[in-house]
């Protein structure tokens, strides 16, 4: 029996002694390995992440960033009315009547071309060419600021050529009920600027020189964004 256990007691120890042994690991030799044995070196993959670039709006910095940043975010809480998003158009009532101050603004590349147009005589009262104030009344003449929706070419008795406009906002929803349309007017064009420093007075309307008219009708067509601003 004690041979015995001692056999096992030794067996044992063998037993752990082997267990060492094959756990324990000498430093590695790599001037006795060849390079073929060698694990290949991988490097890591790099990943860059780029965004698309952004069109810049406006890139001259013509119309104001206030007006700019409205007339967007308009495009946006209207986009359900506003299927064709080609092109906007922007006017700043804020700027005088002999003055560039309709934008048609290309969403394509932020390109910007500038062209005149008139105010209701409501809105200017003495006939300063500056518009003082806006209504959304019938038989108020004045102006209305808003995001408007263009509704196509159209012709008329009274004006020819011209392009419908329906107003999304508190401030020019009544805009088909008043007629409120872009249209050419004799004093929108340029010689009756150049001899009174400023355009006439229409009753409400964007009125223009027949010359834009041509220009702009085929762009605003149907379902783009006109926002006026002061």
């Amino acid at each position: 029996m004690q041979l015995s256990r001692r056999g096992l007691i030794l067996g044992g120890a063998a037993t752990l002694a082997a267990c060492a042994t094959a756990g324990r690991q000498d430093p590695l030799n790599l001037a006795q390995i060849s390079p073929a044995e060698l694990p290949p070196v991988t490097t890591p993959l790099e990943v860059v992440v780029t965004e698309a670039p952004k069109t810049v709006m406006d890139p001259r910095g013509v119309i104001r960033k206030p007006l700019l940043e409205q007339a967007m975010a308009a495009l946006e809480r209207h986009g359900a009315r506003i299927p064709n998003r080609d092109a906007m158009f922007i006017v700043d009532f804020d700027r005088h009547s002999a003055q560039p101050r309709l934008y048609r603004l290309n969403l394509g590349d932020g390109r910007v071309d500038l062209f005149r147009t008139a105010h209701g005589r409501g809105s200017d009262p003495a006939h300063t060419g500056f518009a003082e104030r806006f209504s959304n009344t019938p038989n108020s003449f004045a102006s209305s600021v808003g995001a408007y929706v263009t509704a196509g070419a159209s012709s008329g008795s009274v004006y020819a050529e011209n392009v419908l406009l329906d107003g999304l906002e508190s401030t020019n929803y009544m805009a088909r009920d008043r007629a409120i349309i872009v249209h050419a007017a004799d004093y929108c064009e340029p010689g009756y600027v150049a001899q009174h420093g400023k355009m006439g007075r229409s009753n409400g309307c964007f009125s223009l020189s027949g010359q834009d008219l041509r220009v702009l009708r085929p762009a605003m067509d149907k379902g783009r964004l006109l926002f006026a601003g002061a």
